[in-house]
């Protein structure tokens, strides 16, 4: 199960387990659902959808049942300033791609080192997708739409790189 002991949420929650339901709804893809922490309506019309989808009680409430049928809905690592590995190189592929159309700078080589020209290619990126732009990539940074196919950042960088 890709989220297992998780517990049943509904409209009006708020917290972790939240996020990791939108994050898993963002993956189905629906990029419609924010990943903001708060069981809002918008979530609960995610879930609804979801359940209906998946041909699952449509309740609007994530129990068993829809956690079982949900990706991973796992956080993305927190990549900054001094980050480096696979995930890093991957997401200065899709930063050098985007960069092509000049949207944003590009971070230069992928060379897998968060280093100044790719926090600078992020704040570009973060400020083409409307979030705050700090040169940290976390949730809300990874939830951007890049506007084509149903994709986003992270979809884009692989969604192997989730966390359990």
């Amino acid at each position: 199960m890709a989220n297992p002991g998780q517990p049943t949420i509904r409209r009006g929650d708020t917290g972790t387990t939240v996020l990791r339901a939108q994050r898993a709804l963002r993956r189905t893809p629906d990029l419609s659902v924010d990943v903001d922490g708060d069981f809002g309506p918008d979530t609960e019309a995610g879930v609804k959808r979801f359940q209906e989808g998946a041909g699952l009680t449509v309740d609007g409430i994530v129990g068993d049942e829809t956690w079982e049928a949900l990706p991973n809905g796992g956080p993305m690592p927190l990549l900054q300033t001094g980050s480096n590995g696979d995930v890093v190189r991957d997401l200065q592929e899709v930063l050098i791609a985007g960069a092509d159309s000049g949207d944003w700078p590009s971070p230069g080589e992928a060379d897998g080192d968060f280093g100044t020209g790719t926090e600078e290619s992020v704040e570009g990126f973060q400020n083409w997708g409307g979030v705050d732009s700090d040169g940290i990539v976390g949730d809300k940074t990874w939830a951007v739409s890049l506007h084509a196919t149903n994709s986003t950042l992270e979809s884009a960088v692989g969604l192997d790189w989730a966390e359990d």
